[in-house]
């Protein structure tokens, strides 16, 4: 899935040296022991919450989408499936390692396969209902999943398309014409046949894409500012890019539902604020700010505050987002449909610039192939053997064989958190010769602008995260160009077209053997980092600085290290106001 849109860095490093940790020449981890910003790795912490109050969220930006045919970013799934709907299955509300872990949501099980698993079967829990009090049914959920195919409502995860039999060309709901391969033979069965066998079916229906949406409550692209709750909230008000208050849904009954907690009474994102204010006013928490969370991870900058105090530090969450971010090159145009020129990027990368201007080593890794460390038994392989500090002259060589001698000008598009991180790569790949202008984009557009292919710059920087622990969850979905979309792309953004990649895709997927499989898409990795689509650059941490007064809180492994709203909540109800 796309990572969040998440800024320069010097100041952070008098915090680094005062913690004696080190982030020079690629130096990955801190020295002289744990991680400062990893102390509650793998852990919840504040206490167990009391049930009431205001949980307030601090946030520099809006939604990209709540709509859940078209959420795909990261922080927007984890939000609108923890608290506002259900999917058929989803992952554990538990800390480490177990948040990885699924387990029924709407489904009273995790599927059941055919024999060759291309047909699985659900059947729904009773008495799970809308915020209006009807029941939510098998052809809700049908509707929903048909509906992600509308033309406009893009933006949204593509595994019904890509797995579904007989989805080619299939363009939604609105005409009456629907998928035969979904079928809901009553009320609570759902059946879906496949076009090809795939063993991991129940981790897709995590995706918002499996919630289910009424079609009578249905209004098209209009649906993303007021979607009809199944979960335990639902939306009392919503001023696009102002504030969104949310309040129970008092039709949702924790008896159907064993991962919601539901612990506040009300949840109210703040939007519009400046990154830096908030980060401020979490780290001194005071009054109602005791009682916020921040949509956004903490800034580089800001952990040159928050490193060095130890009181502080008691309140900071930071799990590995266990996402790649990346320099995409559009590889469809020229000068980047010359390989040399695309490896000339490569080379002329200063991925410790970037690393720096993150926060260094104790908020990244920098990254030496695509897919995380986590789909390569723990470690990334460094298959190119690039210095991380870059390479110009190198860099100057290819440019010189791709005919490029004087160099060449070109744009990227970032997210404004980005920037700095924009600005670093920026100045490495002057050193040879590339001089780039930089576009930055709000981050609730950044994905519909970079999505945008006929009219988008020729690099972006941007990232994917795998949507649970397989490389087919990856590589497919970052560079199979059979899948690229004239708007609403998602994904492979370098818009890489290659016969033998997409070959060797098929190959791998048909794999039985998951181990055999893993390794293939662990060998293809290599194989694609050699034709140089992108660069990979960083895996981030998501550093979340926490009000005094909130409990139960950790960053979920399978959200890209987000807060689990399923679960948070406040150590004293009576202390909060909004």
């Amino acid at each position: 899935m796309n990572k969040r849109t998440g800024t320069t860095l010097a100041a952070v490093t008098a915090a680094a040296i005062a913690l004696g940790s080190a982030g020079c020449s690629g130096d990955q981890q801190p020295a002289g022991g744990k991680n400062p910003a990893a102390v509650h790795e793998g852990e919840a912490i504040g206490g167990t919450p009391q049930k009431g109050g205001t949980l307030t969220v601090l946030s520099n930006q809006d939604f990209t989408h709540l709509d859940p045919a078209r959420s795909w970013v990261m922080n927007d799934m984890d939000f609108g499936t923890r608290l506002l709907y259900r999917t058929l299955v989803t992952y554990k509300a538990a800390p480490g390692k177990q948040g990885s872990q699924l387990t029924p949501d709407l489904a009273t099980d995790l599927g059941t396969p055919s024999a060759d698993a291309r047909t699985w079967t659900f059947h729904l829990k009773p008495g799970v209902k809308y915020e209006d009090g009807s029941p939510v049914t098998a052809q809700d959920v049908k509707y929903n999943v048909e509906r992600s195919f509308s033309p406009d409502l893009p933006g949204g995860a593509d595994y019904a398309a890509r797995y579904l039999a007989g989805a080619e060309g299939y363009r939604g709901p609105a005409e009456g014409k629907h998928l035969d391969s979904v079928r809901t033979p009553d009320d609570r069965t759902i059946v879906f046949a496949l076009r090809k066998p795939f063993a991991e079916f129940p981790y897709a229906t995590v995706m918002p894409t499996f919630a289910p949406v009424p079609q009578a409550q249905d209004k098209g692209p209009q649906y993303d500012n007021r979607p009809f709750s199944s979960g335990p909230y639902k939306i009392e008000s919503y001023a696009r890019g102002k504030k969104l208050v949310l309040v129970r849904n008092e039709h949702w009954s924790p008896a159907t539902d064993d991962v919601r907690k539901a612990y506040p009474d009300r949840l109210v994102v703040v939007m519009g604020l400046k990154a830096n204010q908030i980060d401020d006013r979490l780290t001194a928490s005071r009054g109602a700010d005791a009682s916020a969370v921040s949509w956004g991870a903490l800034r580089p900058e800001s952990g040159a505050k928050v490193l060095p105090d130890a009181e502080v530090r008691k309140r900071l969450i930071a799990e590995s987002t266990n996402c790649t971010d990346m320099v995409q090159m559009h590889t469809g145009r020229a000068p980047f449909d010359d390989v040399r020129v695309r490896r000339a990027v490569q080379y002329a990368l200063d991925r410790d610039a970037v690393l720096t201007a993150s926060g260094g080593p104790a908020f990244n890794d920098l990254s030496t192939a695509y897919m995380p460390a986590s789909l390569f038994g723990g470690k990334q392989p460094d298959t190119l053997g690039i210095p991380v500090t870059g390479d110009a002259e190198k860099a100057k060589q290819l440019l010189r064989e791709a005919g490029k001698p004087d160099g060449l000008a070109t744009r990227m598009t970032v997210s404004t958190g980005d920037k700095g991180r924009a600005e670093a790569i920026q100045q490495s790949l002057a050193e040879a010769g590339i001089k780039v202008t930089i576009e930055t984009v709000d981050p609730s557009a950044f994905y519909a602008t970079i999505g945008d292919t006929g009219n988008r710059t020729d690099l972006v920087y941007t990232g994917w995260c795998p949507d649970y622990p397989s490389g087919s969850t990856f590589l497919p979905f970052v560079f199979d160009g059979r899948f690229i979309k004239e708007k609403g792309n998602s994904g492979n953004h370098s818009l890489f077209r290659d016969d033998a990649t997409m070959k060797r895709m098929d190959e791998i997927a048909a794999m039985t053997d998951t181990g055999e499989a893993a390794r293939a898409w662990q060998q293809l990795d290599g194989e694609i980092l050699a034709k140089a689509p992108a660069v990979p650059v960083l895996v981030r941490r998501w550093p979340l600085v926490l009000g005094s007064n909130i409990a139960g809180a950790y960053g979920h492994t399978s959200f890209g290290g987000q807060l689990d709203y399923a679960t948070a909540g406040l150590k004293d109800p009576a202390k909060s106001r909004d």
